[in-house]
């Protein structure tokens, strides 16, 4: 199965590919960056279209998304593929592999099996939803038919042209910056060239109506520079206000970095103390189970609202309109605590 793109436009005997930042100049018979996008007979094809690399059932806190729909019960998929080559990617052997197979499934099937499983919505993952985005468009429209929602994990290294495209499905992302977006960093480890167009992507998402939160992975020796977390944050906060959740992760050794430490806990807290001192009201820390900031409090009164373990909710004091039930401080929370919020929610898909 493989389907002509709707992202690109022909340059001369050329197509330039507009589905991420790096805008692939493709001649014919030839590919993509990402592996899975390719020209034939003068026209860009989604190789990977209805080809699913993995499946799995999660909480939406493992996104992590902890301000929209708390409690889901989410379908996640990917293709093969990606546009960055991050050398510690968990998920390597699906983003680094540059071939154009998988499951088939058309858009329809997809989420008839993820109604199967009782989800509240679907969540695009384990890999760069941009490479794939005419895919995930039309699952997402069958989707939202369907009353579910529809997230992504991103890297956020898209096009203005993604961002208009995605509007018409897309409810929440997830924008995942990597070693506090320094720019010597993202060159050497990931083969972006910046971080301004992750931060022009997650400013112009968020002004359409689509709810973003930021990660930031942190990985000691690296990517944790705290000046390089203060310049960043001082963008994200010009652009997109105190309200956004930020998350910053905990790094741990894998793929051609696993000779690297876990991310020291000390580090994290001063990263999370910074992003508060400069005024963000909802900052978390990620990949600690049982660490406080895993939760969140009231900013107008300091109590305690929700309190988590990892990606579960363990105590819930909001009201039904997200209200604080303490003071009555309206928290900018997306949606419903779903009616999965206390249940298992991990569960394997068998496709």
């Amino acid at each position: 199965m493989t389907k002509e793109a709707v992202l690109y436009k022909k340059e001369d005997s050329r197509i330039r590919c507009l589905a991420c930042a790096r805008k692939c100049l493709i001649g014919e018979e030839q590919t993509g960056f990402c592996g899975v996008r390719s020209v034939r007979n003068g026209k860009l094809h989604l190789d990977v279209y209805g080809k699913i690399a993995a499946a799995h059932i999660d909480p939406i806190e493992k996104k992590p998304l902890v301000h929209f729909n708390p409690g889901s019960k989410v379908f996640s998929f990917s293709t093969y593929g990606c546009n960055w080559m991050c050398m510690y990617c968990q998920n390597y052997d699906i983003s680094q592999r540059r071939k154009a197979e998988g499951v088939e499934l058309s858009p329809e099937e997809i989420v008839e099996l993820a109604m199967g499983y009782d989800v509240d919505g679907m969540t695009y993952t384990y890999n760069e939803p941009a490479i794939f985005a005419e895919f995930a468009h039309d699952v997402g429209i069958v989707a939202k038919k369907h009353g579910l929602f529809n997230t992504m994990v991103s890297n956020g290294y898209w096009t203005p042209n993604l961002v208009d495209y995605v509007r018409d499905f897309l409810d929440a992302v997830t924008i995942d910056f990597k070693g506090n977006g320094e720019q010597k960093f993202l060159r050497r480890y990931t083969g972006a060239t910046s971080a301004e167009p992750i931060i022009e992507t997650a400013s112009e998402l968020s002004k359409k109506g689509i709810h973003v939160e930021i990660t930031d992975l942190i990985i000691p020796q690296i990517g944790d520079d705290i000046e390089a977390a203060k310049q960043l944050l001082t963008k994200l906060y010009d652009q997109l206000g105190t309200d956004i959740p930020i998350h910053f992760l905990r790094f741990h050794p894998d793929y051609k970095l696993n000779y690297l430490p876990w991310t020291p806990v000390e580090t994290l807290e001063r990263h999370y103390k910074l992003a508060k001192e400069l005024g963000f009201k909802f900052v978390y820390i990620g990949n600690v189970p049982g660490h406080p900031y895993e939760n969140t409090y009231c900013p107008n009164c300091g109590n305690l609202v929700i309190r988590r373990y990892s990606f579960d909710i363990l105590e819930w004091h909001l009201t039904e309109d997200m209200r604080c039930k303490f003071c009555g401080y309206k928290l900018p929370i997306k949606g419903k605590l779903s009616r999965h919020a206390f249940k298992e929610r991990f569960e394997p898909v068998f496709i």
